[in-house]
């Protein structure tokens, strides 16, 4: 990314834009539509040939990305929602175990095994509401991170600019610099 930056940043010397401290995410999908002057070379050929001869060890970064796709899949919002279809249902119960009560001594194994569902569901519904803020601050931070409001940069959103970059240039980004 910093390589991209301080690319843009000489492409752009000498304008409002040559001093730049970061871009926006969608940015990253013009490096193959940017061509020279002859057309015949786009900017993501040239930062290819300039990582394979100045920075080889930067030619492995897709490694870094094998969740990338899972994690583009990710809809917050759905999320959200089945969190609360599930505090729903859990309430449900709660209710049933209440009313349990005054069936009297007949459903006293009942009450015991619902009881013992209840105790364990709401354990993993604590669980799962601690993972669901981890992800929520994770995406905050991945919005921040490359310089995104996230109240109006949704993860949805950020995910597919990121997947759609990355697996759209992954297999011209390989063929370059076999090519190199």
């Amino acid at each position: 990314m910093q390589t991209i930056l301080t690319l843009g940043n000489a492409l752009n010397q000498g304008t409002a834009r040559g001093s730049a401290v970061g871009f926006r995410l969608d940015s990253l999908l013009k490096l193959s539509d940017t061509r020279a002057r002859n057309n015949k070379m786009t900017l993501m050929h040239y930062l290819c040939k300039l990582l394979a001869e100045k920075l080889p060890e930067l030619l492995d970064f897709d490694k870094d990305l094998i969740h990338l796709e899972a994690a583009s899949k990710i809809q917050l919002k759905l999320l959200a929602e089945e969190m609360q279809a599930i505090n729903k249902g859990l309430e449900k119960v709660e209710q049933e175990l209440a009313a349990s009560v005054n069936d009297g001594a007949i459903s006293v194994g009942f009450r015991k095994a619902l009881k013992s569902f209840l105790d364990s569901a709401e354990a993993v519904v604590r669980s799962l509401i601690s993972l669901y803020s981890e992800v929520g601050r994770n995406a905050d931070s991945l919005a921040q991170y490359f310089g995104e409001d996230p109240a109006r940069c949704p993860f949805e959103q950020e995910g597919k600019k990121l997947k759609m970059h990355f697996f759209k240039s992954n297999c011209c980004f390989w063929g370059m610099v076999y090519q190199v």
